[in-house]
């Protein structure tokens, strides 16, 4: 299985402002974009995912923390699984690559945080996307 990565992007500040970039993402594949907006940093969109399309998350405004779960059986995940954790933060352009067989729970971390989300599939292309309730997890 592939695991899910950072992909570094940079900032650099000179006297006319500020240039966000990531020179290492490949957006060969991208099919379709959104943004997601959480209601509040209270607020968990917890947990779906996709055992075949790909996800890059990037923080275009605010900071995030993305949980990732492998999942070892998409009809019956074990409750133990342990997520990976991530952090992003539109002060930098990292990309967070979510390869196919994971899910995901995204928490905005500041107020007014936008989490820009990039796909290989257009919407309803394939039948891919699993949901599971927030508390499903270490029960």
């Amino acid at each position: 299985m592939i695991l899910p990565s950072i992909i570094a992007g940079n900032c650099y500040t000179d006297g006319r402002g500020k240039l966000l970039y990531n020179n290492s993402f490949n957006a060969i594949g991208v099919k379709r974009i959104y943004i997601i907006e959480n209601k509040n940093t209270a607020f968990i969109r917890a947990w779906q995912g996709h055992r075949i399309e790909q996800r890059w998350f990037s923080a275009i405004a605010g900071n995030f923390e993305v949980k990732l779960i492998a999942v070892d059986n998409w009809d019956s995940p074990s409750k133990t699984l342990q997520p990976l954790s991530f952090a992003l933060s539109f002060e930098k352009m990292d990309v967070l690559h979510i390869p196919g067989g994971y899910i995901s729970s995204i928490q905005a971390k500041t107020t007014d945080a936008k989490l820009l989300v990039m796909a290989n599939y257009m919407l309803g292309e394939i039948k891919d996307e699993y949901r599971f309730d927030a508390g499903y997890f270490n029960k």
